[in-house]
């Protein structure tokens, strides 16, 4: 059972090294249930070495409890992350996303003002859209792009507003907007302004949420199962101790 906490921890650190920190919502609570079942199986340990029927007892409760955590978070997990998909258009390799598409809780959890006031300045400073101008140096290169969904949703304004592209940080916004939509409105060239307060962004980051959800509730899946065999064999290991004991 070490070497499962291990591979927790493993995957966390995973997650941590591949996100900045405007997206490390689920980092530290895997690293949590990593150092949980760590403590938890040195208990179960003892308790086998020992043939302690109490320590056994203790151990089994624990990992009842982590299976039940591991349990909820996941169903609740694929509920909140069953909405939400993205939108094709026309002479784009990408979608573009809607927020209204997403599941109640992350509507209120993005429309939160102190939250999205905390995700927006972490948004500004980050390089997803700073580094756009970067990537694709002619304007050609940035109509082939395959755009995140949040370099889709607030680096740049709906395609529905029809404002001509002049580069890929820069939008000729003389153009009258064809679309009734208020992110076109919103949108700004500004380097700290851009689609920052647009519900397009949110959506976004609602997308990038959405997938990094899924992807922990399907380690979640795993984990549960293995931890479900090693609680079948705590049980059997529990009542060769209490066997132990009665034959003494």
């Amino acid at each position: 059972m070490q070497l499962l906490a291990i591979a927790v921890v493993v995957f966390g650190v995973w997650m941590s090294t591949h996100h900045d920190g405007c997206r490390k919502s689920l980092t530290l609570p895997v690293l949590a249930i990593g150092a949980v079942i760590f403590l938890v199986s040195i208990i179960g340990f003892l308790g086998a070495l020992k043939r302690s029927s109490i320590l056994l007892w203790i151990y089994l409760i624990l990992l009842c409890f982590i299976l039940v955590g591991i349990l909820v978070f996941t169903v609740l997990a694929f509920i909140v992350t069953n909405n939400g998909s993205g939108h094709s258009v026309t002479d784009l390799r990408f979608k573009e996303y809607q927020l209204q598409d997403y599941s109640s809780w992350f509507l209120k959890e993005l429309n939160n003002t102190h939250n999205w006031k905390h995700l927006k300045g972490c948004l500004v400073k980050s390089d997803d859209c700073n580094n756009l101008s970067k990537k694709y140096k002619t304007l050609k290169q940035y109509k082939l792009a395959k755009l995140t969904p949040i370099e889709a949703g607030c680096c740049r304004p709906p395609s529905e507003c029809g404002y001509p592209a002049v580069n890929a940080s820069y939008y000729d916004l003389s153009f009258h907007p064809i679309s009734s939509n208020k992110d076109c409105k919103l949108y700004k060239n500004a380097r700290d302004t851009k689609c920052y307060n647009c519900d397009a962004c949110k959506a976004g980051v609602a997308q990038y949420m959405k997938t990094e959800w899924r992807v922990v509730a399907i380690f979640n899946v795993a984990l549960f199962v293995v931890l479900s065999m090693i609680y079948f064999v705590g049980c059997c290991a529990r009542r060769n101790a209490s066997r132990d004991r009665s034959k003494t």
